[in-house]
């Protein structure tokens, strides 16, 4: 914890209070270690009974986590907006940022111009929507869904893949329910499923998605719910293959009591076959977001499901937000109907591939077995996060810290191909081999 903040009050409200606004103001850090449950009540007169209430009040928000042995941490991103940019690293001078996980801006379309060709077929500004979504819109998303075979008769529009993911699990599920998630996973649906106040089982994940035996342990826990990465799985870049998703089917059939969803958040950018799991259970969701192909400000996902499923998430919507703007689903539809657009994105898919498959196949002749079937992201497994991400950084390289998307998997590092260029792989390789396999110390 920041030495300079003091956690004060005598109630476990006031505590968990407290701590809210040190991590408000910045003075409570992402990773930072509050006192021990008896240390801080001692600290502040009051029982830990208090104290430990107040610490399940921040876990039940997503606000901390327990880890074990090393006590009550800040969440890495917890949900409640910070006055200064913690939570962001110190830039890199001179050297190369392989964090952040967004596609290349080099290869995105160009807006310019659809967006021209809208104002001048919009005309005036319209009124508020009636239907959540856009005849065209549907239209062109059902038939880009019937060829790899997801069923969209039902269907709606989000504001993305992960608003899409909250309103699915908020439609179906309680604080308190358990989602089967895969393990290492997505950082950002972590940290969503404990805004929601619910709890996480983690399901290990090989190359070809999540693995039968640790879907089949999660249900027998109680899951309500599972998110399975049907490609460019993040951080592994795992792709669900035509076997593990039948055997998904065969340990799926028949449970009415859980929610299956699935994230196909790369889209076009994968160049892999898809495998889905739709209709395997008799509720599901499958969601496609735009963000990776054509832009992350793009903020779309369609969303296919069956009746009930979609009906809840399109009728909580119109209560909320209303609907997704119909001038976004109209550059959307814009993108897609255009023949150059789709060429650039099959020529920035291309690219990905190159730089992934030379940073995955440049490691495995140093001995290193990196994961990356799919998508813009390298899962490079480490002895030793910190030494591995100071070593790279040393050498002029920012990566991701794996324990931002493990829960019980082993150490690893994610590195981010969309700000590579493939000139660069043989110095990326070089050091990254040098990390993944320190030279060890002695002492005499």
């Amino acid at each position: 914890m920041a030495a300079h903040y003091q956690i004060v009050g005598s109630t476990s409200a006031a505590i968990s209070a407290s701590v809210e606004s040190g991590i408000r103001t910045g003075d409570l850090a992402p990773g930072d270690a509050l006192p021990a449950v008896r240390a801080l009540a001692a600290d502040l007169g009051v029982s830990p009974a208090t104290v430990a209430k107040a610490y399940q009040e921040l876990r039940q928000r997503g606000l901390v986590a327990t880890a074990g042995r090393h006590g009550t941490r800040v969440r890495p991103r917890p949900p409640v907006a910070a006055r200064r940019s913690v939570l962001l690293p110190p830039p890199l001078t001179g050297g190369r940022d392989l964090s952040a996980g967004q596609p290349d801006p080099r290869l995105l379309p160009p807006l310019g111009p659809h967006l021209a060709a809208l104002a001048a077929e919009i005309g005036p500004p319209g009124g508020y929507a009636t239907d959540a979504v856009l005849p065209d819109l549907a239209a062109l998303a059902r038939d880009r869904l019937a060829v790899d075979g997801v069923p969209a008769a039902e269907l709606t529009v989000t504001g993305g893949a992960l608003d899409g993911i909250e309103r699915l699990l908020a439609a179906h599920l309680r604080p308190g329910d358990a989602v089967a998630v895969e393990d290492p996973g997505w950082a950002n649906l972590l940290d969503l499923i404990a805004a929601l106040g619910m709890r996480t089982v983690g399901v290990p994940v090989d190359d070809e998605g999540p693995t039968a035996g640790g879907v089949r342990a999660a249900l027998a826990a109680g899951v309500r719910a599972l998110v399975v990465t049907s490609r460019a799985q993040n951080p592994t870049g795992a792709a669900v293959s035509a076997e593990r998703a039948a055997a998904l089917r065969t340990l799926l059939d028949g449970r009415a009591d859980l929610l299956l969803i699935e994230d196909d958040h790369a889209a076009e950018l994968a160049r892999v076959p898809l495998h889905p799991l739709a209709g395997a259970t008799a509720a599901w969701a499958f969601v496609r977001s735009v963000s990776k192909p054509y832009g992350p400000d793009l903020r779309l996902a369609v969303l296919a499901g069956d009746e009930a499923t979609v009906a809840r998430v399109a009728g909580r919507a119109r209560v909320g937000a209303g609907w997704v703007s119909t001038v976004l689903q109209r550059l959307v539809v814009s993108l897609w109907r255009d023949p150059a657009t789709a060429e650039l994105v099959r020529h920035a898919a291309d690219s990905y591939d190159r730089r992934r498959d030379g940073l995955v196949g440049g490691l495995a002749a140093r001995g290193v077995a990196a994961h990356g079937r799919t998508g813009i992201n390298v899962w490079v497994p480490v002895p030793d996060e910190t030494v591995a991400v100071t070593t790279l950084r040393d050498a002029g390289w920012s990566v991701a810290p794996g324990g931002l998307y493990r829960i019980a998997g082993a150490p690893a590092v994610r590195v981010s191909v969309s700000a590579l260029d493939e000139a660069d792989l043989p110095a990326l390789v070089d050091v990254t081999a040098r990390a993944a396999r320190p030279t060890p110390t002695f002492t005499a």
